[in-house]
């Protein structure tokens, strides 16, 4: 068996790197949303043309980036969504929503200082971890069955 998983939320820090770097004997894809800021901000004006208001130009970047992100998440066999510290992650809310919404099984990845904040999003996943580590865990389980 082979998964795909998509990895969303936050990207300032190197949760997704140690997600992959630990389940790299795993037969998993993983894919993400574009996490260079300038790319993933500046995408639609650098393809579609510049834009005079702030508006139109981020208008144009949300949206090509949700086409990417809409072709992943519909591919995705599991989302894996991290919300993290320091900053609000309305794409998450977002992409966790349209996974929800997809019927795919969701995992969402946040500290325990997060628990109320983010109880309607925990209700629609099939789990919440507070590590990447327990999130290798449980892409393992699902594979394999195996308890670490």
């Amino acid at each position: 068996m082979n998964l795909n998983v998509y990895l969303a939320g936050e990207i300032h820090t190197d949760w997704r790197d140690q997600i992959i770097t630990g389940a790299q004997d795993l037969a998993i894809t993983f894919t993400g949303p574009v996490t260079d800021h300038a790319a993933s901000d500046d995408c639609g004006v650098a393809i579609l043309g510049g834009e005079d208001q702030k508006f139109w130009h981020d208008h144009k970047g949300a949206k090509l980036n949700a086409i990417r992100t809409r072709k992943a998440l519909t591919d995705a066999d599991i989302v894996v969504v991290r919300f993290g510290e320091k900053y609000r992650q309305w794409n998450a809310a977002f992409d966790a929503g349209f996974a929800a919404a997809l019927g795919k099984s969701i995992i969402v990845l946040h500290g325990a200082e997060h628990q109320h904040a983010l109880k309607e999003v925990d209700a629609a996943a099939l789990a919440v971890a507070e590590t990447p580590e327990q999130v290798v865990q449980l892409l393992r389980y699902t594979l394999h069955g195996k308890l670490p």
